[in-house]
């Protein structure tokens, strides 16, 4: 039987379908409950894979149904549209000051995943998915976060080779040995503990509380000394020719486009790789040439002929990807319009590493 059952105790109607034989003997309430009932709800599944049912279920047919019935809330792959939670991405960044905690860089057990999908989702539509479909949409879960490859199938055959990255972390709760025995003491002081008191962090580095003037003169930076000025000598004016200036709409339209590809790609100061590499300096770079970013087999052989991005073959990638590139990881299905390659590659190209 569930362990929901053994844990929780029953209430309204389910008390007269579950109710303990003492009670059913003794107090002549209810009945024992039928093998249908019960398996109406023995629905979990554990992470040693008890509970599983059969089936399977492939990334491309898993993306069909997640952009049917779990896109509108949690992005085409997993960016999260408004406040819904982020499923991709995050990897490596538990340790950051705002740590992102997501499929692939948080959750222990790939079971968790399967039983959450198949007891509560779609949202406002929750158990009415089939176990092909779960298995499906677990599929490409792991896959745009870059655990699996898009060829990858899963069923309750493999379900215990998918290993999670963020496993080995999570240890058996011991605050009954630790914390315990140090909050039980006699003699715990509740006045006056400290000699002085200082504040170490704000609350609007949570991003909760809204920054006032007052805030702003407090952090701010110390005047400094007027510098010297050397006089040097005059050297000719050399006269560069413009770039051509770059429509600042066009670039706020891709910046709004880039909210696509946020989970996956970092741009600006410190960005790194998540998902998919950074994209500082992306056109004339090497195609695929991120030191220590693990590319699919089209991009490093792109890398190997020494092809680089340019506005054009980024534009038809952006369009296409699996078309260009065929074989990618990148799970976004192409961008629908040219003009909006051009403002995102624009957006792009306002930053250099």
């Amino acid at each position: 039987m569930s362990k929901f059952l053994k844990g929780f105790a029953p209430i309204g109607a389910a008390v007269l379908l579950a109710t303990p034989a003492f009670a059913q003997d003794t107090l002549g309430l209810g009945r024992a409950a039928l093998p249908d009932e019960i398996a109406a709800w023995d629905t979990d599944v554990r992470p040693d894979g008890l509970g599983l049912p059969v089936g399977s279920g492939d990334v491309f047919t898993g993306e069909e149904v997640y952009v049917e019935k779990c896109a509108a809330c949690h992005g085409d792959f997993g960016e999260a549209v408004g406040r819904w939670p982020v499923l991709a991405g995050g990897h490596g960044s538990l340790s950051d000051d705002d740590p992102v905690k997501t499929i692939g860089s948080y959750w222990p057990y790939l079971s968790t995943v399967y039983d959450y999908v198949n007891r509560a989702m779609p949202f406002g539509a929750a158990r009415t998915l089939e176990p092909d479909e779960v298995y499906a949409i677990t599929a490409y879960l792991l896959y745009v976060n870059d655990l699996v490859e898009d060829d990858f199938t899963l069923s309750n055959e493999n379900f215990l080779d998918v290993e999670m990255p963020n496993a080995d972390n999570f240890y058996m709760d011991d605050r009954a040995e630790t914390e315990l025995p140090e909050f039980s003491v006699a003699d715990i002081c509740m006045e006056n503990c400290k000699d002085s008191v200082e504040i170490t962090m704000h609350a609007s580095v949570l991003d909760v509380t809204p920054e006032t003037e007052e805030t702003a003169d407090e952090e701010a930076v110390a005047v400094e000394e007027p510098a010297v000025e050397e006089v040097a000598e005059a050297e000719p004016e050399v006269v560069e020719e413009a770039a051509p200036a770059v429509d600042p709409a066009l670039i706020a339209e891709g910046e709004g486009l880039f909210r696509q590809c946020k989970s996956c790609h970092e741009v600006g100061d410190g960005a790194r790789g998540r998902t998919g590499p950074h994209l500082n300096s992306i056109i004339g770079r090497t195609i695929g040439g991120v030191e220590g970013f693990r590319y699919s087999r089209g991009f490093a052989e792109a890398a190997d002929a020494g092809e680089v991005w340019a506005n054009e073959n980024l534009a038809a990638f952006l369009m296409d990807p699996r078309g260009t590139m065929p074989g990618t990881k990148m799970s976004f299905r192409g961008l629908r319009d040219p003009a909006d390659a051009d403002a995102l590659i624009a957006y792009l190209n306002q930053f250099e590493e």
